[in-house]
């Protein structure tokens, strides 16, 4: 059984920014990485082997909706996500928890707070109910009821098959009360001891498997006392590395550098750190030199099919290194989405072309955005890397956001 397994290669003098690999059944992952989001078993129109090529080494696949669609006896009969994708590299699986209590709560974050019931005593949103051992949910798909438990998470991910696995957790939503924020933090970390005993149940009945990684999540919402105290009973427990979540349910970027602030130096330096649900392009610095090593988020991509693609050489008046291909200045233009850019896209099409497609709202162009705006972000962070590995990241920080 190939062993999981996380080394600090380098760190920053000036930051707490590092380099560092991530040894898994899979494959290896430098990092600092993006995680692109696969929700539905696929990084949406692309191919394996256009990730591959693209420089993706590991990207996460939701558990939630993997066990409704296409269903676990489907996988199964692959033996496994990896198989059923035909995807060769590493791959993290969420425990499913943050999309049972999202979905749940869409619209219904403030009738709760104005509520002021205690998390034991409502409902949450139209489809979940929550009680002290798991969580009852209904399909957002035909309405059918099913139940989600610690312990099931974990046997779901280790019949996925991924090699990242992420304790079932409890994501307080936003804005939430210090005292809904603590109930929910409890019982997140009564779940993660739940987690930690049934996955090595199934480590023992999976041992000639590949081995497959626990991370804990840490919790606590936008209050230091709760987020450092998760921070310390998460480290504490027997687990291979920690995610930290509840930073993009609405928290504000401040917010969410906050967190990191308070969460990060009490977290042990040989796990590696993910940061769940960031990685817009003025986040990348703040999150890579508080020290996170992997960071996974929806929006290059999601950017990318509503016609926002990433650039260096960003037209002026529009928001910081993207800009709208659909707007009628770009129709005939002859240049590339960016004249620094190597990718597929780059190299073969113009402005124009791009723009002509979106208008037209031909597929080929959600696929060609998409590989444009995952090389842009894949590149910043080998540009990134080989700044920290030289001693100029600073130097290569202040460049880069002045350019």
């Amino acid at each position: 059984m190939n062993k999981f397994r996380f080394a600090v290669i380098l760190e920053d003098k000036s930051s707490l920014a590092r380099l560092g690999e991530i040894h898994t059944s899979h494959g290896t992952i430098q990092t600092p990485a993006f995680v692109p989001v696969g929700t539905q078993a696929t990084v949406k129109s692309l191919t394996p082997e256009e990730l591959s090529t693209l420089g993706v080494e590991i990207f996460i696949v939701n558990t939630y909706h993997a066990y409704l669609r296409p269903g676990m006896e489907v996988i199964k009969k692959f033996g496994g996500l990896h198989k059923f994708m035909n995807w060769s590299g590493p791959l993290i699986t969420d425990s499913g928890g943050f999309q049972v209590f999202s979905l749940g709560r869409k619209n219904h974050q403030i009738e709760v707070i104005k509520s002021k019931l205690s998390v034991n005593e409502r409902p949450v949103g139209d489809l979940v109910k929550i009680d002290a051992d798991g969580v009852t949910f209904t399909s957002h798909w035909d309405g059918s009821l099913h139940r989600f438990t610690p312990e099931l998470a974990m046997q779901l991910q280790w019949q996925l098959g991924s090699d990242i696995h992420i304790a079932f957790d409890e994501c307080a939503p936003y804005p939430s009360t210090h005292e809904n924020a603590k109930e929910a933090l409890n019982r997140t970390h009564a779940w993660a001891r739940r987690c930690v005993v049934e996955n090595h149940k199934l480590r023992i009945t999976n041992y000639n498997r590949t081995f497959q990684a626990l991370y804990g999540v840490v919790q606590g919402g936008i209050y230091r006392d709760l987020r450092e105290q998760s921070a310390d009973y998460i480290s504490s427990l027997d687990i291979d590395g920690i995610a930290i979540g509840g930073v993009s349910v609405g928290e504000s970027k401040q917010e969410m550098r906050d967190v990191c602030d308070w969460v990060i130096p009490r977290l042990p330096d040989d796990k590696p750190r993910h940061l769940l649900g960031v990685g817009e392009i003025d986040d990348i610095f703040e999150v890579i030199e508080r020290g996170v090593d992997t960071f996974d988020c929806v929006q290059p991509t999601r950017l990318a099919r509503m016609g926002i693609l990433f650039c260096s050489n960003y037209p002026k008046n529009t928001k910081k290194y993207q800009f709208d291909i659909a707007r009628k200045i770009y129709a005939d233009a002859v240049e590339p989405i960016d004249k620094n850019c190597s990718c597929y896209t780059c190299t073969h099409f113009s402005r124009g072309y791009i723009h002509h497609l979106f208008r037209v709202r031909e597929l080929l162009g959600y696929r060609l955005a998409t590989i444009h705006n995952l090389q842009f972000i894949n590149q910043l962070l080998k540009s990134i890397s080989r700044s920290i590995q030289s001693g100029n990241y600073q130097d290569f920080k202040r460049n880069f956001l002045n350019a």
